[in-house]
């Protein structure tokens, strides 16, 4: 797991770091799409073949992922790695945001350039590895993990907030364009929206799934919460430098679309630190690591 964990570290960090320098092009300009709109591409940079509002905001994820996400991801692994489960259970949210940054990169959320490769393995990496943590805290004890005592009404309250958030900001807006017939808003020259399938068919029954579990107290819904509330938490400067980069690009919103969104993201986050600090303080704070499996020389295991 340290060396998963340190490849996925260097992939993001050269992806994240060439995303935010690389320099140069042609500047915006107009395409029509196949259904006869007209997008704005960036003309900028690695992301120059996405649109103005895309290619912003994929260099304010990647300018998280290098000040936030990175130094979560090495100060958590390193801690579980010296048998800390509280730093173990932040890896495995953690790893979340790495798996749902570069799935969407890998998937469709972003043109195809030059990275693509990279992204792939980034990827497979950080699915690999989530997968991975998730079992090895899945195949422990749930009652000794999270023992009497540890918090329900709060985690499950913000599992079922996170639900309607993600139903309201993304379903919604489907169902809409899904009786007019038209496209949705913002699709441009992409073929399909990753990010809103992505949360409406995996995010979405995740909250559900933890926040049932809790209240019937079923410790593996606490599992499944953790694994969602450090993505909730970067969401917010997410949210806030992703707002930044795109009006300085010349992106235009109301007063109410750049308040709405921060404001809504950010109470959203300090919520999610406030149930994951009090789940974590119930959690013992020493465990062991993933097992070693060494085999014999007749290939039984020991």
């Amino acid at each position: 797991m340290l060396w998963w964990c340190v490849l996925i570290a260097v992939l993001a960090g050269i992806a994240a770091a060439v995303g935010l320098l690389q320099q140069g092009g042609p500047g915006p300009f107009p395409v029509e799409t196949v259904r006869g709109q007209v997008a704005e591409i960036s003309g900028y940079g690695l992301y120059r073949y996405d649109t103005v509002f895309t290619a912003a905001g994929s260099q304010a994820t990647d300018l998280v992922t290098l000040v936030a996400g990175l130094p979560l991801l090495l100060a958590a692994t390193l801690g579980w790695w010296r048998g800390s489960t509280r730093a173990g259970l932040v890896l495995l949210g953690t790893l979340g945001y790495f798996l749902y940054v570069y799935a969407g990169y890998a998937l469709g959320a972003i043109a195809y350039n030059e990275l693509f490769l990279l992204y792939v393995v980034a990827f497979s990496a950080a699915l690999y590895a989530f997968v991975l943590v998730f079992a090895a805290f899945f195949r422990q004890d749930p009652d000794r993990l999270f023992p009497p005592g540890t918090p329900r009404r709060g985690p499950a309250v913000l599992m079922f907030a996170s639900t309607v958030v993600l139903v309201v900001v993304w379903g919604i807006p489907l169902v809409n364009a899904a009786v007019t017939g038209a496209a949705p808003e913002g699709l441009g020259p992409y073929s399909t929206e990753f990010t809103e399938a992505l949360d409406l068919a995996v995010i979405t029954p995740a909250t559900v799934w933890a926040g049932v579990l809790i209240l019937r107290r079923d410790r593996r819904g606490y599992l499944i919460a953790v694994s969602l509330l450090v993505l909730e938490i970067l969401l917010a400067p997410l949210i806030i430098a992703q707002t930044v980069l795109q009006l300085r690009a010349g992106v235009t919103f109301t007063l109410g679309e750049i308040i709405g969104p921060i404001f809504g993201f950010v109470v959203l986050a300090v919520a999610a630190i406030a149930v994951l600090v009090a789940i974590l303080r119930h959690v013992p704070a020493g465990a062991p690591r993933l097992e070693r499996v060494t085999h014999s020389r007749d290939g039984g295991s020991r």
